[in-house]
């Protein structure tokens, strides 16, 4: 009887499971970065932006490209 009870518990259980893991994957499946930002991002990245991108991830090393951007905005006679 036990066994019989296990037979028909397990592959109930195992489809709950499956049906968790994917809730929590289709946000991780979603794409945060456009391939363009990326791109543009290494093609005029300073290597300390590159290091950052390397060692912390994609959403520091952007910021702090942004943030480099907007200051040669605003001091003249700077480019980016």
């Amino acid at each position: 009887m036990n066994f019989l009870l296990l037979g028909l518990l397990l592959p109930l259980a195992l489809l709950g499971l499956m049906l968790a893991m994917e809730r929590v994957e289709r946000p991780l499946r979603q794409e945060s970065v456009v391939e363009d930002q990326l791109e543009t991002f290494l093609d005029t990245a300073r290597p300390d932006e590159v290091e950052t991108f390397v060692s912390e991830g994609y959403a520091p090393a952007l910021e702090r490209y942004w943030r480099r951007r907007r200051l040669s905005r605003l001091l003249p006679g700077r480019r980016a």
